[in-house]
């Protein structure tokens, strides 16, 4: 049965602030609407938007960002212009959660163990150092400009990790608001794309080689897909190894998000002693560390990886979609600008610091 529409804001903050388990969803799926009759309104409104992202991309230019990126930023204008329907909500949450955890279990097959063995020791060294380091300095740098700590954890987490996929996986433990992910996910948008353009631009007068160009890149810059634009830029083999420096980056997702569950669990921040005294593992994380090891010992053929790779992309679209869905830009608003600097520090720290590793020790 469909919730009321006065009993969905109490919905959304029950489901906002207890710990994500099966059992925690599946006490609230009364509540939410759990027949999927009740979800199909917001699941065809995400698909649609889903959809709009994709043709989209087909108009030059546009092309460049990626269908996440246009999903958030329709989902948005579509939530502050015409409002998301009451009715379209219980469709809206599942996407937002449970669709998002499935991408990022989905996400483990597009990586392998060999990966790591392929970028080095040393590449490895600089990549989680200049990982480590730049998701310390941000948190630091955010309390220091007054913004918000959940909001730059999401930042800190977009521009070490992966981009959008980091911001939403570690909202997951972090637990920020919606205005916080939609905020986080125009930071590491922003400045990932920018930086698609200026590295590739200083590699020549760096003096960077393809493999100095391509590790830079891959530890570096925040999405994927700005990371293949702009190794590839530099050649073959710049591109190649720019992309498997980037791919094991992505892997060291899994465990930041558990030291972060581990954290909000010792600092109490779950509520009572028993939340300090257990360890949260998020199932989805499991999954995707499986997945990677499957992918890392069975050899699964081309094509399927291929097609895996494409649902994963669209179930993280439909999940930024539905974010968009929720995001009030008068709270984005009142946010105001400091967040987007600690965004733009942040980029120049993780460019800066990964840049005189790999000069010194690569």
């Amino acid at each position: 049965m469909a919730a009321s529409p006065d009993g969905l804001p109490a919905m959304s903050s029950r489901i906002a602030s207890l710990p994500d388990t099966d059992h925690d969803v599946a006490a609230l799926a009364p509540a939410a609407g759990n027949s999927l009759g009740a979800k199909l309104p917001g699941l065809l409104l995400v698909a649609a938007i889903t959809a709009l992202a994709y043709a989209l991309r087909q108009i030059p230019g546009i092309g460049l960002l990626s269908p996440m990126i246009l999903a958030i930023v329709i989902g948005t204008v579509f939530h502050n212009t015409m409002s998301t329907p009451l009715r379209a909500k219980p469709g809206v949450q599942f996407s937002m959660r449970r669709l998002l955890r499935i991408a990022i279990v989905l996400l483990g097959l597009q990586l392998t163990f060999a990966q790591l063995v392929a970028v080095g020791g040393r590449g490895m060294a600089i990549i989680a150092t200049t990982l480590v380091a730049t998701f310390l300095f941000t948190r630091w740098l955010g309390a220091r400009l007054g913004v918000e700590r959940k909001l730059a954890e999401l930042i800190a987490a977009g521009t070490s990790i992966c981009g959008a996929s980091a911001v939403i996986a570690t909202n997951t433990v972090t637990r920020g608001s919606d205005e916080d992910v939609a905020y986080a996910v125009a930071c590491v948008t922003v400045f990932g794309s920018l930086a698609m353009f200026v590295l590739p631009l200083l590699a020549g007068v760096l003096q960077l080689d393809a493999h100095a160009f391509g590790l830079w890149s891959g530890a570096s810059i925040h999405e994927i897909a700005q990371v293949v634009a702009a190794a590839f830029q530099r050649g073959q083999q710049a591109g190649e190894f720019g992309t498997i420096a980037k791919l094991s980056r992505v892997m060291l997702l899994a465990p930041v998000v558990l030291t972060l569950g581990w954290r909000a669990a010792r600092s109490g921040t779950g509520g009572g002693d028993a939340a300090r005294n257990t360890v949260p593992v998020p199932w989805f994380v499991i999954g995707f560390v499986a997945l990677a090891a499957i992918n890392s010992l069975v050899t699964i053929p081309a094509p399927v990886l291929h097609w895996m790779a494409l649902l994963t992309t669209i179930l993280l679209t439909m999940a930024l979609a539905a974010m968009g869905l929720e995001t009030d830009i008068r709270k984005l608003r009142a946010k105001g600008l400091r967040p987007f600097a600690l965004g733009a520090l942040a980029w120049l720290f993780i460019a800066g610091f990964s840049l005189s590793a790999i000069k010194l020790f690569a």
